[in-house]
């Protein structure tokens, strides 16, 4: 008997169901990592399952004779580039489909038998929800215990290795040490070997305090000059250390698990070794730093491994290049980017639909320069606290200019350009402002970490009783936009006063119950960082999740009682008393190469409809149908369809290209579609449009353009 397991796009079902309501059920759930919507359908006759390996899922076929319709069909969407599937033995091309991808495109994974009687096994498994370090305390401890257990570890194999710093970070843990001998994948395997050794002995974790005199004799018995530097930068006594058991200890705040034996062993996973900079400054010592992950269950370590891979398929730096978006130049220098016309085209939409957000929502746009004479920075406070993120200042006729790393003190200076009355507050103003950072080589990454970059800046100046209102429209105008680009989900922290703070206990008061209720009038729940603030004011930070559960912080929210008392900014009131008004700092996209990176790994470079940099691309099938194809290209451009013609290679090549390339619409032109002045169309994710007209094609993108639906 044979067997076969295909993986059917949704478009397809309805014609699977004109081959017999027997091989065809309707889809639930079945990938529980993410979310993707199908069944698993099977025979009383067989058993084939298809075979998951982490986040690779591979179609096996192996297809009898009474199935061959169904086969034809499998085999016709496999062309169509809607199912790749790997083949063996049977009709196709070896390729793989991850699971991500398949959940992306809500496939059904279908068993057909020669026998047709079904049934329907439902998928059990929920999706496995990972903890973060600010929803669980244990997930916390368990980080900071690991790390401490992995320095123990390598002291014991390596002696000779010091030990500098281990925190818990966002995904796991790292540990820096100085050797001389690198550390080798086999090395590696040894200290995860010695860490299990250590959890099975369940060792105590004792908190103990000690005067600095006995903390210093006891870093120096030991021969770790790394703990003497960082105890002298411990201004408060007494001391506080961690010990594991008897035998090893670190100086520590905490917190920890009470006993080694509490970790999970098979829930930890040590990932890689990297190098860093003590301190982080190059002219310092270069350390090896081992990074690990450590979770509460086996389960979800297993899930983090699959979201790691699938983040490695949609690596922005990776899909960049593949998909000809942004490039670094080295010859330009590090952390400086180059918009290619692909990525440019998408850049000039996200600019655009955002500008005619903001003007539609009251704002006045502005365009400021990207230098300043020195003393406005001093003036700002950016030259006294901001320093080390500057880059040196360049003289101009024996005057110090300064490149600007913020916008801020620009737009100050555009209010202040002219007395305002409390009648013209609220101030809106807005810009898409390039400012320069001095970032290190060693942080720079990708679109992620640049040295230039622009900020989608919003300034608001209103008067105190205005800030509710005010943090509720950026709220609403926020909401929109995240909505607008896919995001849905979002995390929402409220940050309040610190104990070293500007401005009266009032204003900070009335600012933060303002925040607290433009919170609650949208009836989002938010959690509270107590003492978390700025110290010139509260802010609301907001996180948006993207498609395989990462977080991102994009939008800022911040309340500034700082710069307008340093710029000595006023507002005639009323009663013509001169006051100082309030400011608030807002951006939603954070930076817009940030925000792209994260799209292109949102999207995994498959962006949709409306915000594709070509929209349609027409294949001909030989050369003769080119110049037709052109006079295409340009009526659809003239109704503002990115269309482009690509010729010179084999309609096959062609074909395969556009798919590689994530091209939402191509259209097949041979010398019939030439005759009849029509194209044959087919989608990236709707299937086969088949044989339109121009003004057809036209119609229907520019609809889907407008519903930001797909074709």
């Amino acid at each position: 008997m044979g067997t076969a397991t295909a993986i059917v796009p949704r478009m397809a079902l309805p014609k699977l169901r004109s081959l017999g309501s027997s091989l065809y059920t309707p889809a639930a759930s079945f990938c529980p990592l993410f979310s993707s919507s199908s069944r698993r359908i099977s025979s009383q006759s067989s058993s084939c399952a298809a075979r998951r390996n982490r986040n690779l899922l591979v179609g096996y076929m192996s297809l009898a004779s009474s199935n061959s319709r169904l086969f034809q069909h499998v085999a016709m969407v496999s062309l169509l580039g809607r199912m790749p599937i790997w083949s063996n033995g049977g009709v196709g091309s070896e390729r793989m489909m991850t699971m991500a991808s398949l959940a992306a495109d809500q496939e059904t994974v279908i068993e057909s038998k020669s026998e047709v009687e079904i049934e329907v096994l439902e998928e059990e498994k929920k999706p496995v929800v990972l903890p973060t370090n600010e929803s669980s305390e244990n997930l916390l401890k368990i980080r900071h215990t690991s790390a401490h257990v992995l320095a123990m570890a390598v002291q014991k194999l390596f002696p000779d290795a010091q030990v500098t710093i281990g925190p818990w970070i966002e995904k796991g843990f790292y540990y820096d040490f100085d050797m001389k001998e690198p550390f080798t994948e086999k090395d590696l395997k040894k200290i995860k070997k010695e860490m299990d050794r250590i959890i099975s002995r369940n060792l105590p974790l004792t908190r103990e305090e000690v005067s600095r005199d006995e903390a210093e004799t006891r870093i120096k018995a030991i021969n770790e000059p790394y703990k003497l530097e960082i105890l002298e930068g411990i201004k408060s006594e007494p001391i506080t250390i961690y010990k594991i058991g008897e035998d090893w200890w670190d100086l520590c705040a905490g917190p920890h698990l009470e006993r080694t034996g509490q970790l999970n062993r098979r829930a930890i996973e040590l990932e890689f070794v990297a190098g860093a900079y003590w301190r982080g400054d190059e002219k310092n010592q270069m350390l090896q730093r081992i990074y690990g992950t450590a979770w509460e269950s086996e389960e979800q370590l297993k899930a983090y491994q699959v979201q790691k891979e699938e983040a490695k398929r949609r690596d922005h730096r990776r899909l960049g290049q593949d998909l000809n978006l942004f490039s670094i130049q080295e010859d330009a220098g590090g952390g400086l980017v180059f918009w290619h016309p692909k990525g440019a085209m998408v850049r000039h939409i996200i600019e655009s639909y955002w500008k005619q957000m903001h003007f539609a929502n009251g704002y006045e746009l502005l365009y400021t320069p990207h230098i300043a004479k020195l003393d406005l920075w001093k003036t700002s406070g950016h030259y006294d606290f901001y320093k080390e993120n500057m880059f040196d200042q360049m003289q101009i006729e024996e005057e110090l200019y300064q490149i600007r790393p913020m916008n801020c003190p620009f737009h100050i200076q555009i209010y202040k350009d002219a007395l305002r009355s409390y009648r013209e507050l609220p101030m809106r103003v807005a810009e898409l402002g390039t400012v320069y950072r001095y970032e290190r080589s060693g942080t720079l990454h990708g679109l992620f970490r640049v040295r230039g970059f622009t900020q989608d800046d919003g300034h608001i100046f209103c008067l105190p009783d205005q800030i509710r209102d005010e943090i509720r429209g950026v709220l609403d105008l926020t909401e929109t936009v995240l909505k607008q680009f896919g995001f849905s989900k979002f995390e929402i922290n409220l940050s309040t006063r610190p104990e070293k703070a500007v401005g009266s206990d009032e204003i900070w008061e009335k600012a933060t119950s303002s925040l607290k209720d433009a919170l609650e009038d949208k009836g989002w729940e938010y959690g509270i960082d107590e003492g978390g603030g700025a110290f010139y004011g509260p802010k609301i930070d907001i996180k948006i999740e993207d498609a395989i559960g990462r977080k991102w912080q994009c939008s800022t929210i911040q309340v500034d009682f700082n710069l307008p008392e340093r710029f000595n900014m006023v507002y005639v009131d009323s009663d013509t008393s001169r006051k100082q008004p309030i400011m608030i700092h807002r951006a939603i996209l954070g930076s817009i190469e940030r925000f792209f990176g994260i799209l292109v790994e949102n999207y995994a470079g498959d962006f949709p409809l409306w915000l594709a940099p070509v929209q349609a691309r027409l294949l001909p099938v030989t050369d003769h149908e080119v110049d037709y194809c052109k006079k295409v290209v340009a009526k659809l451009r003239s109704r503002e369809i990115r269309a482009e013609v690509i010729f010179g290679e084999r309609l096959g090549k062609l074909i395969r290209n556009a798919e590689t390339q994530k091209i939402p619409v191509m259209a097949v032109v041979g010398p019939k579609e030439v005759e009849s002045g029509t194209l044959t169309v087919r989608t990236r994710h709707g299937g086969e449009l088949g044989n339109v007209t121009v003004d057809d094609l036209a119609d229907r993108i520019q609809l889907a353009i407008s519903t930001r639906g797909v074709l």
